[in-house]
C-alpha cells in the first residue's frame, strides 16, 4: 500500500491525481503546460502536489502518465526528417493510397499529406509472396547503398515496409541487422513488428508514422524517468496507450504510435465509472480542455475498439486523415477547447481549431494572448469566476478580455460585447455537438437513449447546453471533473492487443494452424503484460476477423475462452453468423457458405487496482450551506444576465437539491446548471441534472 499518481498532460494544463490507498484520500490539481518540453510541468507539479500531501516520491508506487507528444508531433508535423525503405516498385505507395476521397463531389480536394516525401523514399529488391515464401531474394547491396544515402541525408529514423513482410519478417529483419551495422544511431520501425496484418497502405502509413514519432516520444520519456529518478521514484512508469491500457516505457519507445489516443482514451476510461450516477448503461463521454473536444459512446458501460483509425484529418471526414492499424478507443476529438480562438469569417463567427494553448494562453489569463477565445467568453458571461480560476491561483483580466471580444468579434459583425460573447459560446457548443452526432448518429445510435458525462476545464461550463442539443436525458457531472483524466489513469491497466494475419476458411482441417496461431500470439501477450506488470494473473481474450469468401472486408467476431477441440469450428461460425445479422441485418445462411478469418487477434491484461470512492454525510436536502453568494450570469432562456446563486462544491453533501439557473465552482472547473432545471447531489459527490422534460 503507499500513493498512486495520475498525470493527464494536455494542449493548456497538465492534470495531477494523488490516491492514498490506505485512507482513500485523493488530491487533485492543475498546471499549464509547458509546450516547449511538457516534461517541465509534469515534474514541477509533482513536486507541488507532493509537497502538499507532505510525501517524497519515494512513497509512491505507480505513476501512470497520458501524453498528447506524439499526436502534437504529427499534427503540427514537428518530428524529424523521416524515411521509408520499402520493396522496388512500391515507391508511392504513400502517394497512391486509397482511391476512396473524403468529398466524392469535390474534384479539388487533396489526399492526405504523407509525412515522408517522395524523395526520402529508397526502394531495395526483395519480394516475397503472399503466402511468405520468397520470390525474390533481398539484395543486401542495395539495401546497404540505400542505407548509406539516408545516413549521408541526415536522416534520424526510418520505417522499413516491405511487401507481405506480415506473413514472413525475414527480409525486414536482415535489414534491421544492416541498420545496426552501417547506421546504428537511425532509429528503425519494423512493419512486421509495429502493423503485422495486410493491406499494404494501411501498414505502411502507421509505420512511418511510428519511425515519425519514435525520437520525440523517446527523448521525452527519457527527460520524464531522468527526473523521477531524482525524486527517488524507482518503480516503473506506466503510460496510457489509444486502446486505454498502461504500457512500460521500455514498450512505448520501440512503438510509440500505441500512445498517439493517449490523452483521451484516459478520459474514456474514467467517464466508464459514472454507469450508477447516469442510472444507465448507455454514456456519452464528453472531455473538453483547453485545447479539444473528445466524444466517445460507452454502451453498457464499455467503449468499442477500433482497430483502425485516422489522425489529422479534415473537418471529421473519413479517408481525409493518415491511417493506423492499430487497436484504439472508437473516439472523435476536435479542435474545440476553452483555448480555441474565436474570429469573424465572411460574416460569421469561427472558432477554432486553432488555440491559444497554455503560452500565450486566453486574453484574460495576461500572459500575452491577443486573440479572443472561448474562455474570454465565458468569462463575460459570467460562467468564471474572475477571481477563483484555478481554485485562486490565477486571477483572470475580464477588461482585457471584453477589449478583445469587442475589437475582434463584437464591432466586425456590429453587435454588442454580450452578443458576441454569446455568439462564440454557442458557435463552439454547437460544433461540439456536430462532433457528438458523428459518434452517435453517424453509428446509428440515438443520444437520447445516453446520458452525457462531462469533464475536463471547460466540460463543465458546456455539458448542459450541449447535453439539451443532443438530446441527452440526463447529465452526470464528476466531483474532481476537472482532472477526470488524471483520476481515470488511477484505476488503469496494462492492455496489449496482438494480431497476425493468416486466411483460412473456418474448416477443421485447419483448426491445428488455428490453435498455433492461438498459441503464438497469447504466450506474446503474456510476456508484454508480465513486463509490465509482473504481478497478477494475465487474462487473454482473443478474437477474429471474419467473412465471407470473396468478401473485401471483415467484421471482429469474438471467441470463447477456453482451447480449441471438436466443436470449435462450428461454435466460430455460428457466432459470426450471429454478428453478421446484427451488423447486417438478418439474412438466411447456408451451411455450404464458406467463411474465412484474415486477421486473429489477442488482448492479454491483468487485474484493474480499482478506485474506492470516497461517499460525502447525509444532507436534509439543502444546499443553502453551500452558497457562496450570487452573480449576474448569462441565460438566453431567461432573457440575458440573471442573478444566479453560486455555489462552492466543496461543501456540498449527498442529497443537496439545486434549482438552476446556478454556478457551482470547484478549483479545477465550473459547473454551469441551466435555468428550469433541477440538480441532485449523489453519495459520490456527483451532480446529476435530468433534462428529459424540459
Amino acid at each position: 500500500m503507499g500513493y498512486r499518481v495520475g498525470i493527464d498532460v494536455g494542449g493548456t494544463f497538465t492534470d495531477f491525481a494523488l490516491l492514498n490507498e490506505t485512507s482513500g484520500e485523493l488530491m487533485i490539481g492543475k498546471a499549464l503546460t509547458t509546450p516547449d518540453d511538457p516534461s517541465v510541468a509534469v515534474l514541477e507539479g509533482l513536486d507541488r502536489i507532493a509537497g502538499e500531501a507532505g510525501i517524497s516520491m519515494g512513497a509512491v508506487v505507480q505513476v501512470s502518465h497520458a501524453t498528447t507528444i506524439a499526436t502534437n508531433t504529427v499534427i503540427q508535423r514537428s518530428g524529424p526528417d523521416t524515411a521509408l525503405l520499402t520493396t522496388e516498385g512500391f515507391r508511392d505507395i504513400l502517394l497512391i493510397g486509397r482511391q476512396k476521397r473524403w468529398e466524392l463531389y469535390d474534384n479539388a480536394i487533396d489526399k492526405p499529406v504523407p509525412l515522408v516525401p517522395r524523395r526520402h523514399i529508397w526502394e531495395v529488391p526483395e519480394r516475397l509472396l503472399y503466402d511468405g515464401s520468397v520470390y525474390k531474394p533481398l539484395d543486401e547491396d542495395a539495401a546497404r547503398e540505400a542505407i548509406r544515402e539516408m545516413k549521408q541525408a541526415g536522416l534520424k529514423s526510418v520505417g522499413v515496409c516491405f511487401l507481405h513482410s506480415y506473413v514472413n519478417p525475414q527480409h525486414e529483419r536482415r535489414v534491421a541487422a544492416i541498420f545496426a551495422e552501417e547506421a546504428p544511431e537511425i532509429d528503425v520501425t519494423l512493419s512486421s513488428d509495429i502493423s503485422p496484418i495486410y493491406r499494404e497502405y494501411e501498414r505502411a502509413s502507421t509505420t512511418v508514422l511510428n519511425a515519425y514519432v519514435v525520437p520525440a516520444v523517446s527523448a521525452y520519456i527519457h527527460r520524464l524517468e531522468e527526473g523521477l529518478r531524482a525524486r527517488d521514484y524507482d518503480r516503473t512508469l506506466y503510460i496510457m496507450q489509444s486502446n486505454g491500457g498502461v504500457a512500460s516505457p521500455e514498450i512505448v519507445r520501440k512503438s510509440p504510435i500505441r500512445i498517439i489516443e493517449s490523452g483521451p482514451a484516459a478520459g474514456v476510461l474514467t467517464a466508464a465509472r459514472y454507469k450508477a450516477a447516469a442510472g444507465r448503461d448507455n454514456i456519452f463521454s464528453f472531455d473538453m480542455g483547453g485545447t479539444t473536444a473528445k466524444f466517445c459512446l460507452l454502451e453498457a458501460g464499455k467503449p468499442t475498439l477500433s482497430n483502425q483509425f485516422e489522425v489529422d484529418m479534415v473537418h471529421l471526414k473519413r479517408n481525409s486523415g493518415l491511417p493506423i492499424t492499430i487497436p484504439a478507443i472508437d473516439l472523435v476529438e476536435i479542435g474545440a477547447g476553452g483555448g480555441s480562438i474565436a474570429s469573424v469569417e465572411m460574416g460569421a463567427i469561427v472558432v477554432g481549431p486553432e488555440s491559444a494553448g497554455s503560452d500565450p494562453g486566453p486574453i484574460c489569463y495576461g500572459r500575452g494572448g491577443e486573440r479572443p477565445t472561448v474562455t474570454d467568453a465565458d468569462l463575460l458571461l459570467g460562467y468564471l469566476n474572475p477571481d477563483y480560476f484555478l481554485g485562486g491561483q490565477m486571477t483572470l483580466d475580464e477588461r482585457a478580455a471584453r477589449k478583445g471580444v469587442e475589437a475582434q468579434v463584437a464591432t466586425p459583425l456590429g453587435m454588442g460585447v454580450t452578443e458576441a460573447a454569446w455568439g462564440i459560446h454557442e458557435v463552439v457548443t454547437s460544433q461540439m455537438a456536430q462532433a457528438a452526432r458523428v459518434v452517435s448518429v453517424g453509428r446509428g445510435k440515438d443520444p437520447r437513449h445516453f446520458a452525457l458525462i462531462p469533464f475536463g476545464g471547460a466540460g463543465p461550463v458546456h455539458g448542459a447546453r450541449l447535453a439539451r442539443m443532443l438530446g441527452c436525458p440526463r447529465v452526470v457531472f464528476p466531483k474532481g471533473a476537472g482532472v477526470e483524466s488524471a483520476i481515470g489513469l488511477l484505476a488503469a491497466e496494462p492492455v496489449f492487443d496482438l494480431a497476425r494475419t493468416q486466411i483460412m476458411a473456418l474448416r477443421e482441417d485447419n483448426l491445428d494452424s488455428i490453435r498455433t496461431v492461438y498459441e503464438a500470439l497469447e504466450q506474446e501477450g503474456r510476456d508484454q503484460v508480465e513486463r509490465c506488470r509482473p504481478e497478477g494473473e494475465v487474462v487473454i481474450r482473443r478474437s477474429a476477423d471474419m467473412r465471407f469468401a470473396g468478401q473485401g472486408y471483415e467484421i471482429e467476431v469474438a471467441l470463447p475462452d477456453g482451447g480449441f477441440g471438436p466443436g470449435s469450428i462450428e461454435a466460430m461460425r455460428k457466432t459470426f453468423f450471429a454478428d453478421y445479422a446484427k451488423t447486417y441485418g438478418d439474412r438466411t445462411f447456408d451451411e455450404a457458405d464458406t467463411v474465412e478469418a484474415v486477421h486473429w487477434r489477442v488482448s492479454a491484461t491483468t487485474g484493474q487496482p480499482g478506485l474506492s470512492a470516497e461517499l460525502l454525510p447525509d444532507a436534509n436536502d439543502d444546499a443553502a450551506r453551500a452558497l457562496k453568494g450570487e452573480r449576474q450570469v448569462y441565460f438566453p432562456d431567461t432573457g440575458g444576465f440573471t442573478s444566479c446563486k453560486v455555489y462552492d462544491r466543496y461543501r456540498l453533501a449527498a442529497g443537496d437539491c439545486i434549482i438552476g439557473p446556478a454556478v457551482v465552482e470547484e478549483r479545477e472547473s465550473t459547473v454551469v446548471i441551466l435555468p428550469h432545471s433541477r440538480a441532485e447531489v449523489d453519495a459520490e459527490g456527483n451532480i446529476a441534472v435530468d433534462l428529459e422534460d424540459e
